[in-house]
């Protein structure tokens, strides 16, 4: 396995801040941001939030792997986060040992911290440093590397899937969660403002998605054609499934709390993409006291999807 210890140097884009995944990234278009220096750090509790709040779908997803990867021996997260998923991979995996790759220690040590917490720090380890360089530090060969929404903040996507597939054992697979639909949280008509308000976010936030891979050091633009990158990175067999996240209304507390945060990421970063009236309307969603704000609606709700790709190393 690689060297349990970390690195000083840190990866600022392991995530899509915009993006919504439970993962570090979950980070669809669902983590708005200011800019493109993302401190994952400060984030945390909001990852690990959003991450178990996604638990259903990481769990159908790592089920639906678990019938194409056999016992695999080593799986490493890349861009783990607080190890949530991680974690989960541990669980459906209970032969093998798990590696969680992230370039924020503070995330890392949640990481670490959660595997104690569950009674697996034996077959946990954990790795700090940039993507794709770090994973020269591993001492063999993974059987699953898992990019969860981290291969997307690297500036040449089709070079970091070739560097992935080079630490693959032969005959093991690569799995890369990107795509998929923004997530839902109401209806296109809500009663107040005009209707279709998260279809204009979702324009808004393509915009500052198309700026941040811009601005990431070495930018390729790239077709997302996923399956295609598979290929060229010399891997074979690639499949494709999306998985479902459907929390109905009325939402739980969690979920209520997930959205709160969410719009919130919305006005602090997207509003001065936004006309008047959407900024108005998005001050009441998230106004405690308004009748019709997201802390108090019985419409509100959570549904998303996440497409994962998978990939297999010739034996």
């Amino acid at each position: 396995m690689a060297h349990d210890h970390r690195h000083t140097d840190t990866h600022k884009h392991t995530r899509t801040p915009t993006h919504e995944h439970g993962h570090k990234h979950d980070h669809d278009h669902d983590h708005a941001h200011s800019n493109t220096d993302i401190d994952w750090a400060e984030m945390a509790g909001h990852l690990e939030s959003q991450a178990e709040l996604f638990a259903p779908l990481y769990e159908s997803a790592l089920g639906w792997l678990g019938q194409e990867v056999t016992e695999p021996g080593l799986i490493v997260d890349l861009g783990s986060g607080p190890g949530v998923v991680s974690c989960l991979f541990a669980e459906v995996f209970p032969g093998a040992r798990v590696l969680a790759v992230d370039g924020s220690e503070p995330l890392l040590d949640r990481a670490r911290a959660r595997a104690e917490r569950l009674g697996m720090a034996d077959r946990f380890g954990v790795l700090a440093g940039q993507l794709p360089q770090v994973l020269g530090e591993l001492d063999y060969p993974a059987d699953l590397l898992w990019a969860g929404h981290s291969l997307h903040h690297l500036g040449d996507q089709r070079a970091a899937l070739t560097a992935f597939a080079e630490r693959l054992a032969p005959g093991g697979t690569l799995a890369v969660l990107e795509g998929g639909l923004p997530s839902r949280f109401l209806p296109r008509d809500i009663g107040i403002g005009r209707p279709g308000l998260q279809a204009r976010l979702d324009a808004v936030q393509e915009e500052w998605f198309a700026r941040m891979r811009a601005e990431l050091p070495g930018s390729v633009a790239e077709t997302e054609d996923w399956p295609t990158l598979l290929a060229s990175a010399g891997l074979q067999h690639a499949r494709t499934r999306s998985f479902l996240i459907d929390l109905p209304a009325p939402a739980s507390d969690r979920a209520r709390t997930y959205a709160v945060e969410i719009f919130s990421r919305f006005r602090d970063s997207l509003t001065d993409d936004l006309d008047a009236d959407d900024r108005a309307i998005l001050d009441r969603l998230l106004d405690p006291a308004d009748p019709a704000s997201l802390h108090r609606r019985s419409d509100l709700f959570v549904l998303g999807v996440r497409t994962l790709h998978t990939a297999v190393r010739p034996a």
